[in-house]
């Protein structure tokens, strides 16, 4: 089951591309299985892949010639000391450092090249359940070469361990800065600016984490019947969550403030989503039955469902369908697309006696292919 548009628009907002036509086949079987995809993420001409066994893949987007659009390549593969599943990855473009959840550790590496960072320099912190970057930062850009230097701001994140919050700051090293008292745990937090919304195996929560005040705001499930759902936090701006509770029929999506007030109205799914992304203005979710809803920020309104992509085969041929993420790139990625060179095309025309030479574009042009097109989200 799934909802419809109540009002389709012409033009629906996104539209489904693979981008690597399979990861599985690089990845080795080990003791009889083969190695999973369990984390992702993009940025630019680059996706990094977090697979079971503790690979970490990255992809490149690379040129196949002047005919064919350019696709993501398998550039290098590294592993982690404990081989275990790495459970996520976290981008900070602005400091080029990855931020990557593995074995209750949090584990840094240099960006574009994954790169470990020294241990003399940066050391994993342990004891983790789980982390969450300030937002804010996060959706900093990357520096190019063409900015003019400036300080390099720091990027702040939370570590959730068993009874406390420690906050840190990163640079080029890495600073507590100090820690809060946790008694009743978490095991999933998003954090903008001084508010974390955190939820524990029943209540999400809101943390000032300047006045390390703590509240309850709304159930994980309303339903009473004993069954344990997924939380699910995203954040949608600056002071603003969405969250989402479980009522026994439906799915409710809340949106509240940093001080855990209602905002806007509430979204609904006849299912508890698989996962949930923010592309604003929309809210684009994967539901058990494999399928894609996309949600106006603005007016709850149901914009747009996808049916999800065909299996993709596994090792061996077997098809796979284990889908299970839905992740936004915040600083964008590149989409290969023949779709802009295809509407080129060589034009004859004259030329004006006695004009300048560069009046006019070279017939050659038309060979150009025009580069990937930035687009989002991740699917």
């Amino acid at each position: 089951m799934t909802y419809a548009p109540t009002n389709p628009i012409d033009v629906p907002p996104y539209q489904l591309q693979p981008l690597i036509s399979s990861v599985l086949e690089s990845l080795p079987r080990t003791g009889g299985t083969s190695a999973q995809v369990t984390s992702a993420q993009a940025l630019g001409s680059e996706i990094y892949v977090g697979c079971s066994n503790g690979e970490l893949l990255r992809f490149a987007l690379e040129s196949n010639g002047p005919e064919m659009p350019e696709s993501y390549t398998l550039l290098s593969r590294q592993a982690l000391i404990n081989d275990k599943p790495i459970d996520e990855i976290v981008l900070a473009p602005s400091i080029s450092r990855a931020l990557i959840l593995s074995n209750r550790q949090v584990h840094f590496f240099t960006l574009p090249a994954l790169d470990v960072v020294p241990a003399n320099v940066i050391r994993p912190i342990r004891n983790v359940v789980t982390f969450a970057v300030d937002e804010r930062h996060a959706r900093r850009p990357p520096t190019s070469g063409s900015d003019l230097p400036r300080a390099m701001e720091p990027v702040e994140f939370c570590v959730i361990k068993q009874t406390s919050i420690a906050l840190y700051s990163l640079q080029e090293r890495l600073f507590l800065q100090k820690e809060i008292p946790l008694p009743s745990g978490g095991i999933l937090a998003r954090r903008t600016g001084r508010h974390l919304c955190i939820a524990d195996r029943e209540n999400y929560n809101v943390i000032d984490l300047e006045a390390a005040s703590f509240f309850p705001i709304l159930p994980v499930s309303q339903a009473g019947d004993g069954i344990l759902v997924k939380p699910s936090i995203t954040v949608v701006s600056d002071n603003e969550f969405l969250i989402l509770s479980w009522n026994g029929a439906s799915t409710l999506g809340v949106f509240i403030t940093g001080d855990g007030d209602p905002v806007r109205g509430t979204l609904e799914w006849p299912s508890h989503p698989v996962a949930v992304c923010l592309d604003y203005p929309y809210i684009t979710t994967l539901l058990p039955n494999d399928t894609i809803e996309i949600h106006s920020v603005e007016t709850q309104s149901i914009m747009q469902v996808i049916p999800a992509p065909a299996d993709s085969p596994g090792p061996g041929g077997t098809p796979t369908a284990l889908r299970r993420m839905l992740l936004a790139s915040a600083s964008g990625f590149f989409v290969p697309s023949t779709q802009r060179s295809d509407k080129l095309r060589r034009t004859p025309f004259k030329l004006r006696r006695g004009g300048s030479a560069g009046t006019g574009a070279s017939p050659e042009k038309g060979r150009e292919r025009y580069p990937a097109v930035a687009e989002g989200p991740v699917i």
